[in-house]
Parts: C-alpha cells; structure tokens; sequence
C-alpha cells in the first residue's frame, strides 16, 4: 500500500481510513449546519475534500475531527473556514466569449424592457457584476437597471462593495474587455493610485450587495436576467436541481439565466423549462407556460 505523505494524509488509498474520514466529514459538515446555520452537506465532495485538506495543512491539524472542534468553539476560525468554502474564484469579463455573446443576443431583448431587474447570484468580490454593469451603462440601459449582487460569504461583499482591485490585473482585464466586445477603454472606468484601482462609483449606484445564502434561502426577488457563472459545479445533483428550482421561481416569465461554460441544464429538472439562447455560451431564456 502507497505509503501516506502531508498533502494525501486526510484521504489517503486505505478504504478503511477512508470510511472513517467520509464519516468525518459528513459528521463537520451536519455540526456547521446546526451551529452556523450555513450548509454545505450537498455540495460536492470533491471540492469539499480539496478545501478542508488545505485548511488541515496550513493549521498543521491531523484529522477533521480536530477541525471540528475547533470550528464549533472559535468562530474566527470559523470564519476562515467559510471563506474556504466560499467559491471566489473570479476575473472581470471572464470568458470574454460569454459577454460578448450576452452583448449580442440578450442586450437587444433587454432594450424593450422599460426596467429591468437583474439577480447576479454568487457575486464573490464583484468582478463580474462590474464587468455587466460596464457593459450595460455601454448599451445604455445601466440608469434603467436594478442590479441585486448577491453572496453568502460577508467579507468578499465588502470588497465588491468597495469596488477596490490590484492594478496587476488590469492588463488581464483590458484584454478580456476588448475581447468581450468593449466599446472604449478600461481604464476609463476607473481610477489608479498606489497599485490598487477604484472604480468609478456611478457603476454601482444601482448595485444593491447583499448577503444570500443559495442553499438555504428563498427567492431573492423576481428578476429579468440572473448570472450565476461556475457556482452549480461546486454542488451535487440534489442542490443543482434545488438551485435552478429557485432560479426559475425567481425569473419573470422569458428571463434568461447565464450559467458558466461548464454548467448546463441537460439532465437536471429544468431541461425542459428553458430554451437555449446560446448553448455553448450557456445562455438561457425561461420558457412561458401558461397555466
């Protein structure tokens, strides 16, 4: 049997420890829920293992048991833990492909709306509800647009609140603005000073960041347009189904739903209730059924 080192340590090949270490881990995830009120117990395994295993490392505990005991008894690190957890994972205009198909296909539709309301689900430090925002006040329609930029983990929303990035990732970001599709510059949306960038705030006047937890709370609001990119990989097929039921709760009938390009709605509930605005980039228009 390969023998066990640092980074396999917490799952390692033995079926035996292996059991015991599900049984850990579903025994963690049952404690958070109950103390917290934050549940994790349908996201994936695989990306729940992949965090904890980190978390084990850098705090040198051996095994989730211990880790355990200290999250139900210190809630700053607690705190830690659900920001490992959190999916943040996020870059202005990513995809440029996806935006520059959204311009293209969805924008026009939005035009006829004399207001629109718009769900960005999973927000993490607000990239991508900026990167929307520039391209609504792009196609004039920002003034006339109600933006809810929703997470479940408080300290990115204040960073998306504050709007305040690295300046290092604005060659990265420039670069997927032009690919998206962008009319100007950037730059033109932000100001530089001491290796950080602000932008500008008449991008969130209409911006409303607010704490929402995807798996235990209700319909947000009813919307037009909701994103929600590259945060139903991170769930099981139980919560999938759950989340998109609340997607589709929450749309006006015809709103589109954007998913991340490795999301999709075959072989869920919803397969059926949504038309394909554009399959590859994962855009969707809710189907009117009338009752």
């Amino acid at each position: 049997m390969p023998s066990e080192t640092k980074n396999d340590r917490i799952f390692p090949v033995s079926p035996e420890k292996n059991d015991t270490q599900n049984i850990e881990l579903d025994l963690l995830l049952q404690a958070v829920f109950l103390k917290y009120g934050y549940d994790f117990r349908n996201y994936s395994k695989a990306h729940l293992k992949r965090r904890i295993n980190q978390r084990l490392n850098i705090s040198n505990l051996e095994t989730i048991s211990e880790l355990q005991n200290k999250i139900l008894w210190d809630k700053e690190f607690f705190r830690l833990f659900l920001k490992d957890l959190s999916i943040n994972v996020t870059e202005m205009f990513r995809d440029p492909d996806f935006y520059a198909a959204f311009r293209e296909k969805v924008v026009s539709v939005l035009k006829t709306y004399a207001h629109i309301k718009v769900w960005h689900a999973g927000c993490a430090t607000g990239e991508e509800v900026y990167s929307l925002a520039i391209i609504l006040k792009e196609e004039n329609l920002l003034a006339r647009t109600q933006i809810y930029a929703t997470d479940i983990n408080k300290s990115v929303l204040e960073t998306a609140k504050q709007g305040i990035y690295s300046k290092k990732e604005m060659e990265l970001y420039e670069r997927n603005y032009k690919e998206a599709g962008g009319k100007g510059e950037l730059s033109n949306y932000y100001t530089s000073k001491y290796g950080s960038v602000l932008f500008d705030k008449s991008l969130s006047k209409n911006i409303v960041f607010a704490d929402h937890n995807l798996v235990t709370d209700g319909v947000f609001a009813e919307v037009h347009l909701i994103f929600c990119r590259n945060v139903l990989i991170y769930f099981d097929k139980l919560l999938q189904n759950k989340v998109l039921g609340l997607f589709s709760d929450s749309l006006a009938k015809r709103g589109f739903l954007c998913l991340g390009t490795k999301e999709s709605l075959k072989f869920t509930d919803y397969e059926n209730k949504f038309q394909a605005v554009d399959k590859k980039m994962r855009i969707y228009k809710k189907l009117y059924i009338p009752k």
